[in-house]
């Protein structure tokens, strides 16, 4: 029998088991609906900027990068220079380095695993796992299969819900106009909620949220991502040092 969820995996059991992973399913599946609608934006976008329906699919199988594809999309170009290419790439590195800064929190126990496993997981690896991730290991939770899970469910339903966006066209091209955009920041707020640590851990999370703000303000584009959680990520090192 496999390990509980919740339970390291003995020696010489599957780091990964069946138990983890519908546990991961179970924990991202409220996103589904927000994932699916977004994901229909993104079709409908890419159709009326004249992609194919089979290099729609290919970007969110391959790329798999939600907010990059987006904002990729706001940049496309009917015609293409060397310096666009730049551009767009610089822009979508900036979107994605977060996820330098996220995986680097759970290196501790994705040390634990192979090289191959961890780069098979790594490629599903989105916000929403890291939340999940975050709190599940919180509570003591060792297998990898919860974020394994919760990846291959919403990489799974990304791709497929990008094609029906895609035929079905421009039909849902403003996820706001139905308040459906508000079900990401909620289940991240709901998921971070938990991990509150006292008063001492919320001087890293105010001032990540400032110097953001801040960056925004002074900056165009998507550079206050990286700069806000680099300097929550400052100043939560200094003050674990001064500890």
């Amino acid at each position: 029998m496999s390990a509980e969820p919740n339970t390291p995996p003995a020696a010489g059991e599957a780091p990964i088991t069946a138990a983890g992973m519908m546990l991961g399913l179970r924990k991202v599946s409220v996103l589904m609906p927000g994932i699916v609608v977004f994901a229909v934006a993104f079709g409908a976008a890419a159709a009326a900027k004249g992609l194919s329906l089979f290099e729609t699919l290919l970007m969110s199988g391959f790329v798999y990068a939600g907010v990059a594809q987006l904002v990729s999309l706001e940049l496309w170009r009917p015609e293409w220079t060397w310096g666009a290419i730049a551009g767009i790439a610089v822009v979508t590195a900036t979107v994605n380095a977060r996820m330098v800064l996220q995986g680097a929190s759970l290196q501790p126990w994705f040390a634990k695993y192979s090289k191959t496993l961890n780069a098979f997981h790594l490629f599903f690896f989105t916000d929403a796992n890291w939340l999940i991730g975050t709190r599940y290991r919180a509570e003591g939770g060792r297998d990898l299969g919860v974020l394994v899970g919760a990846g291959l469910a919403l990489w799974l339903v990304w791709v497929i819900a990008t094609g029906g966006g895609y035929m079905l066209g421009a039909l849902v091209s403003d996820p706001r106009r139905y308040g459906i955009d508000l079900v990401m920041p909620i289940f991240f707020a709901a998921m971070i909620v938990p991990l509150w640590r006292g008063k001492r851990g919320m001087v890293p999370w105010v001032v990540a949220g400032l110097v953001a703000l801040v960056t925004a303000r002074l900056v165009d584009g998507y550079a206050f991502i990286i700069v806000g959680s680099l300097a929550g990520a400052i100043t939560g090192a200094f003050r674990d040092d001064a500890a």
